[in-house]
């Protein structure tokens, strides 16, 4: 059923701003009629692709039940264009699509208005997803439009006044009877990609970023180290930092410094020293082999290392370099504590690009390296992963809107340094954005960690599953009550182990997802806003889900087999592009030609889909599956079946672990490595077999055997580590 939205006379409608409404890609649309379908729109917005288009004959089209703003109803009523509306409960969508064909004919164009939704900041799409459907439904040719509002994810020290109002990008149309919700939220993330990728401060310093939230923020928030409840605020830190990077600029000739140590006052100074010295900082892991340590020592050609006495004889058995090399950041400071009193108060006084000037802050920018991280190695020789000042700078800005914290909220600093989420959310995006940051220098002493959750009131958690089963087998719930958001990473959250910590803490553990390679942050699950005023809500949580794509990311899915492109809904190969994407792995140019392609598309080795709400499901690694009688099968899921049929969920250690063996008939079987196990082990491995049938496990993904082992090998992040297990394998 077809009715008015308006029709009279265009009135003199004029929209102010400071800065313009920009559009994109206008090539994009086609010649002839088709629909628009924006993720979102306002008034000005509305009026600038009205000017846009002009030579066109507008028809604007809205759903009824929709709640439109004041100012665009207005708008759309004076406009001078005709309007139609229709049900997304109408049983004959073709029908009314068959009737909407005549607004489209020669050059005419329906544009969709989305209506007023509850979401979080940086959403590319605002259209709850029945509404899509209906809209798929029409069988009219789309013409996807996003609109990005660069202020709404602007980094704290970004110049608003610099930014355009808002972002029109037109995606690729999608031809008459061939829209779905796959396809337009695919053409979405695309278009979300390239305006945020065009942003300017992508092309800034991530040096000059921590030089401008140090000296913005200064006053107002400090880092608080739990090893001795000692405070250090951010003029101070800023004042240390600059003195300290003229003893490293001495030093070593060298671009690159390695650091070796934990989550602290002395992991932060140091850090942000190296990079104020203009060199790139390389956090060491400090609970790798010792052939991992001297591989990535050779490949990241370090020749000096900023360290700590106490955690010098808190880790001994690390293959520590000779003396001569080693700088030791507690000795240094006190010896240069005139020159840092000298910077904190030059610091307080000069303005940001003058004390930039004088130090020579700033010249490495852009796609220059601005840190190289290390891979577990969880499955061979640790990779050098140099991220530059855009992939991190657009991190911090993809994650830090999308969490929209308040200004007094704090953050606990856990993860070690040379974990990528420890190093872009613990050091970099506290500084940017003018958090309150609570470090400490483990994450496993759980117990501490909550008495300083308790103590300082902190509001996000960030933790693996491993690191959660330690919160539930040793902290009072009461201790936990400040929390807002807890996000987990780096592995899979057990459904069980979720729902056992909401029960006992009163908050739901939000799985996110991101790899090193990512800078690291991709997607995250965050609360959904609430149901207010009746409006939809876009939600941006879906439990089992690792989250929607974070802003300015886009995602397109791969057939493993034949490497030809799905749409998102369909499992597949992960692919990202994006501001955050790294360019490739350190002197290794062939592996990384594996990974990137001509396009910039990074091949992540996971595989997935996106549903119709735009979350994404993680159904393993391509390396973690086995390809048995032609059917893939995927390690992880088999062994989340496996743990609950062997009510092993709530156990705080790996006691069973999925591989793959040869197999003569169907060239591969599964087998499983387990720390327990019975006499017989045959029979027990036919119980558990036809214990997960029962729980409809196929019997193709069934354990074939039991192979009984100690321990199951694990990175110091949680993760299983598959070279470990490959080994244990071989010696079986």
């Amino acid at each position: 059923m077809l009715s008015s939205c308006g029709g009279q006379k265009s009135a003199n409608f004029r929209f102010y701003m400071s800065t313009p409404i920009e559009v994109r890609s206008l090539e994009r649309l086609p010649k002839g009629g088709c629909m628009i379908i924006p993720g979102r729109l306002d008034a000005a917005q509305a009026n600038e692709l009205s000017a846009t288009l002009s030579d066109r004959k507008i028809t604007w089209l809205v759903e009824e039940t929709t709640t439109l703003p004041e100012e665009l109803q207005s708008y759309l009523q004076l406009s001078g264009h005709s309007g139609a509306a229709f049900s997304k409960f109408d049983e004959s969508l073709p029908d009314l699509g068959r009737n909407l064909e005549p607004k489209i004919e020669g050059k005419g164009i329906l544009i969709f208005i989305p209506g007023v939704t509850n979401c979080r900041p940086g959403a590319p799409c605002r259209i709850p997803s029945d509404v899509l459907r209906a809209l798929c439904a029409l069988g009219l040719p789309i013409a996807p439009l996003e609109v990005s509002v660069p202020e709404e994810t602007m980094l704290s020290v970004e110049n608003p006044t610099k930014l355009p109002a808002a972002i029109l990008t037109f995606g690729k149309t999608i031809p008459k009877g061939q829209a779905t919700i796959a396809r337009y939220r695919e053409a979405m993330l695309f278009c979300a990609e390239e305006s945020f990728s065009s942003r300017e401060f992508l092309n800034g310093s991530l040096a000059m970023a921590m030089l401008q939230g140090l000296k913005k923020h200064s006053g107002k928030h400090s880092l608080f180290d739990g090893t001795d409840d000692s405070e250090l605020p951010f003029e101070k830190i800023l004042g240390a930092a600059i003195a300290l990077s003229k003893e490293v600029k001495l030093a070593t000739k060298k671009n690159r410094v390695g650091i070796i140590l934990p989550p602290g006052r002395g992991g932060m100074i140091a850090n942000i020293a190296v990079l104020f010295a203009n060199k790139v900082p390389v956090n060491l892991n400090f609970t790798a082999s010792h052939e991992a340590v001297r591989s990535a020592i050779r490949q990241a050609d370090l020749d000096k290392f900023i360290t700590a006495d106490p955690f010098v004889r808190k880790v001994p058995d690390f293959p520590w370099p000779p003396n001569r090399d080693l700088l030791f950041v507690e000795r240094i400071l006190p010896q240069i504590k005139k020159k840092i009193v000298k910077w904190v108060l030059l610091g307080k006084l000069l303005p940001a690009p003058l004390l930039a000037r004088i130090l020579g802050i700033g010249k490495s920018k852009g796609d220059d390296e601005a840190l190289l991280l290390f891979t577990s190695g969880s499955s061979g020789e640790p990779k050098g992963v140099p991220l530059s000042h855009r992939n991190l700078l657009a991190n911090v800005c993809q994650f830090g809107r999308q969490l929209d914290l308040p200004q007094n909220s704090k953050l606990l600093g856990c993860l070690p340094l040379f974990h990528s989420f420890g190093s872009t959310v613990t050091l970099w995006y506290p500084i940017i954005e003018g958090l309150d940051l609570v470090t400490y220098p483990t994450p496993l002493e759980t117990k501490r960690l909550a008495e300083l959750i308790s103590q300082h009131q902190i509001d996000l958690l960030l933790a693996t599953p491993t690191f959660l089963r330690g919160y539930m087998r040793r902290v009072d719930p009461e201790l936990l009550s400040s929390l807002s958001i807890v996000v987990t990473g780096a592995e899979k959250l057990p459904d069980n182990l979720a729902r056992s910590f909401e029960d006992k803490f009163g908050i739901l553990p939000m799985e996110g997802y991101g790899l090193t390679e990512t800078s690291p942050a991709a997607t995250v699950n965050l609360p959904s806003p609430e149901e207010k005023d009746s409006l939809p809500v876009i939600p941006s949580q879906r439990f089992t889900s690792v989250g929607p794509p974070l802003p300015g990311l886009a995602i397109r899915i791969t057939n493993p087999a034949t490497d030809e492109d799905n749409t998102i809904d369909q499992s597949g190969i992960i692919w990202m592009k994006g501001a955050n994407i790294f360019k490739g792995y350190l002197d290794r140019p062939e592996l990384s030609a594996e990974v990137i392609d001509q396009n910039g598309w990074f091949k992540s080795g996971d595989v997935g889909r996106i549903d119709d709400d735009g979350f994404l499901f993680i159904e393993g690694r391509i390396s973690r599956f086995s390809k048995i009688a032609g059917e893939m099968v995927p390690h992880e899921t088999v062994e989340a079946a496996v743990n609950q049929v062997m009510g092993l969920d709530n156990e705080t250690e790996r006691k069973i672990a999925i591989v793959g063996i040869p197999d003569e008939k169907k060239g591969e079987a599964i087998a499983l490595l387990s720390t327990i196990t019975g006499p017989a082990l045959e029979q027990e491995a036919l119980d558990i077999r036809y214990k997960l049938m029962d729980a409809g496990i196929p019997s193709l993904w069934c354990p074939r055997k039991i192979i009984p082992v100690e321990t199951i090998p694990v990175l110091a992040s949680g993760k299983l580590d598959i070279k470990g297990c490959e080994e244990l394998l071989q010696n079986h």
